[in-house]
């Protein structure tokens, strides 16, 4: 999986150590905090990129702690509670956690919740900004079907393809050079990459533009690299 940092958020410390111990044996890194408060002061300490946390908890609970962090970050969040009531898990859902696990949970579960969120924010190449739909004048990117669509018309792209259109859309106005887009997008270094991204810029460019030598949308800043038009 990569070196990830997951943060366990709970009041009772053996199920912080246990799931420490099954979340280590994935080789992940964990932080742990015994509340919510604690949990925020973890979060501007580390970098964590996926929160497990239980709901009833002193001092800070789990749904006012998730709002909070949903002010500031998009990391994943897995709710825990000792509850199997739909209240609780429809208003962590609502507060902005991504998945819900009831206790006593099942570890192979768990780590595969775990594992299912790091990689939903690990292939769009950022933790932050979960946006789901994003319009650039009539260009449309669908993150949750992977879909792209020009005018309404659905466009073929491959994986390839697709990540560089979504690293640009995601961010657009901001100008990548090659080598970035190269070392986002191919997850290596990028050497020599000027070819290659080339070669994919102009097919993604046949596939969006009505006029590909006269751009709309992905744009070339010379001597720069490329950028999609706000």
């Amino acid at each position: 999986m990569g070196t990830y940092h997951v943060l366990i958020v709970d009041d009772e410390k053996e199920i912080r150590d246990a799931i420490e111990i099954y979340l280590k044996n994935e080789g992940l890194v964990v932080f742990k905090a015994k509340d919510g408060i604690e949990a925020i002061e973890m979060l501007h300490q580390h970098e964590i990129h996926l929160i497990v946390m239980d709901i009833m908890m002193p001092r800070q609970d789990g749904i006012s702690t998730t709002y909070k962090i949903r002010e500031e970050k998009n990391i994943p969040i897995i709710m825990l509670s000792a509850k199997s009531e739909d209240t609780d898990k429809v208003l962590g859902l609502q507060m902005g956690a991504d998945d819900y696990v009831t206790k006593p949970f099942n570890p192979i579960e768990l780590i595969a919740r775990v594992k299912s969120q790091l990689r939903r924010y690990v292939t769009l190449g950022t933790y932050e900004g979960k946006v789901k739909e994003i319009d650039l004048n009539g260009l449309t990117l669908d993150q949750s079907a992977k879909q792209v669509a020009v005018n309404g018309e659905e466009v073929k792209l491959t994986p390839i393809e697709y990540r560089i259109v979504e690293l640009l859309m995601m961010n657009a106005g901001r100008v990548f050079s090659i080598s970035e887009i190269y070392e986002r997008v191919w997850k290596e270094p990028g050497f020599n990459a000027e070819n290659t991204v080339a070669v994919h810029i102009r097919k993604i460019r046949e596939k969006i533009e009505i006029d590909p030598k006269n751009p709309r949308y992905l744009k070339v800043v010379w001597g720069i690299g490329y950028k999609m038009e706000k």
